[in-house]
């Protein structure tokens, strides 16, 4: 093996992994702040992508450009669903919480996708932009234009909400509640609003990881499940607390799986992602990245 082709293929793997870093994101945070595991968090990226889709099937809006309708479209759609489902375990304790959350999550998965074959059917969407097969070639490298502009979308998403968390007063609420809701009440911080909001931002970045699903990848119903064990895996790895480790957590995941593509074949890939989940689970289990 040359150091030609293993560096084209850590390559592909970093641009992969900054977007499982973003679909990460938003369900790292939600579990962080609420304590409750949305294992719908992939049906919520299946639905940016079909927004992105459609938006360009009958408007030819660019799928970059849609980030501007999908984001906004999944934060009304994640408060409605903390509204309507989520606030309901708010107050139960914290090992109930997890477990009706669960239950919660997986009712939902199942809603949204039969729901999206009803409504869609269970055909592979793809979106073929004008720039499509545009590649880039840079010190013998190639670098797809879509997959460079995934990865730079993604950068600036997760340092916007870096941003946000560490520079707002909304943002510091968010983190003092994740850090220790009880300190936070006394302060006089607004816990359902807070937990509104956190859950809310966690749907946006989760409709803009189906956006960015639907230009480089393709979209279908079924497509949930497999994101949500993506970001599941970027969860446990990078841990909880940190924006920029979750996007670390996500570049470590893209390399991982493209290197042991190149090294014992594609058909194992996944099968590294769950080793180095359960190895993460139990030598350092806050993560790489999180506090302890």
């Amino acid at each position: 093996m040359s150091a030609a082709v293993l560096a084209q293929s850590l390559v592909f793997g970093l641009l992969a992994g900054a977007l499982y870093g973003l679909a990460a994101a938003g369900l790292s945070l939600v579990f962080g702040v609420l304590r409750v595991l949305n294992v719908a968090h992939g049906e919520l990226i299946m639905l940016g992508g079909y927004a992105s889709f459609w938006l360009f099937a009958l408007v030819g809006l660019d799928p970059f450009a849609s980030l501007a309708v999908s984001m906004p479209l999944l934060f009304v759609v994640g408060l409605g669903l903390h509204q309507a489902l989520f606030a309901r375990v708010e107050t139960l304790p914290e090992e109930t919480r997890v477990k009706n959350s669960l239950l919660i999550g997986f009712g939902l998965a199942l809603a949204f996708h039969n729901l999206a074959i009803r409504l869609w059917t269970a055909d592979d969407r793809t979106i073929a932009a004008a720039y499509t097969g545009v590649v880039l070639h840079a010190g013998g490298l190639v670098v797809p234009a879509v997959r460079l502009g995934t990865l730079l979308v993604a950068v600036i998403l997760i340092a916007a909400m870096h941003l946000f968390l560490t520079r707002t007063d909304p943002g510091r609420a968010v983190r003092a509640v994740a850090e220790d809701w009880e300190a936070a009440l006394l302060v006089g911080i607004d816990l359902r609003r807070t937990y509104l909001l956190a859950f809310a931002l966690g749907s946006a970045l989760a409709g803009a990881a189906g956006t960015l699903v639907s230009v480089g990848y393709s979209i279908n119903p079924g497509i949930g499940l497999e994101w949500t064990l993506k970001a599941l895996i970027v969860v446990v790895l990078a841990g909880l607390g940190s924006m920029p480790g979750t996007l670390a957590g996500g570049l470590l995941l893209g390399a991982a799986e493209s290197a042991s593509a190149l090294v014992i074949g594609g058909a194992y890939r996944e099968v590294v992602a769950l080793v180095l989940f359960v190895v993460v689970l139990l030598v350092r289990p806050q993560g790489l990245f999180g506090r302890r």
